[in-house]
C-alpha cells in the first residue's frame, strides 16, 4: 500500500511495555503492531531493551547472572496526530500496565526503500 506524501508535523507516540506482557494470548506488541496495520498506520518499530524498570521499581536485564523473561519493550510510531488520537481509546483497553508518551515531531523524509 503507498502511502501520502508524509513530510511535515507529526506526532510522535511511544509505548512503554514489558516482553511478557499479553493481549489475548498473543504478545501485547504484536497485537499493538497488528492493529497498527488494519488502522494504515504509515510504520511502526519495536524495540527491545536490554534493560529498565517501571513503576514497579523491579530493574530486568538481558544479563546472563540475571536473565529476565520481562525486558522492556518500546513501541513507536509516527503519525498524523488525529489518527493518534482515534487509537487511544483502544490502547487503553490493551495495555494493563506501561506508559504512552506523545511529542510532535517534524518528519523531512519518509520514502520506500529503492529496488
Amino acid at each position: 500500500m503507498e502511502h501520502e506524501r508524509f513530510e511535515g508535523e507529526r506526532t510522535l507516540m511511544r509505548i512503554h511495555i514489558g516482553e511478557s506482557d499479553r493481549w489475548h494470548g498473543k504478545p501485547l506488541y504484536e497485537a499493538i503492531v497488528e492493529l497498527f496495520r488494519r488502522e494504515n498506520f504509515s510504520g511502526v518499530t519495536v524495540l527491545r531493551g536490554v534493560g529498565g524498570y517501571g513503576s514497579s521499581s523491579i530493574y530486568h536485564t538481558d544479563k546472563i547472572l540475571r536473565l529476565s523473561q520481562d525486558l522492556p519493550i518500546v513501541i513507536e510510531a509516527v503519525e498524523f496526530t488525529e489518527r493518534i488520537e482515534t487509537i487511544l481509546p483502544r490502547l487503553d483497553e490493551m495495555i494493563g500496565g506501561g506508559l504512552v508518551t506523545l511529542e510532535k515531531v517534524r518528519v523531512i523524509l519518509y520514502r520506500s526503500q529503492k529496488k
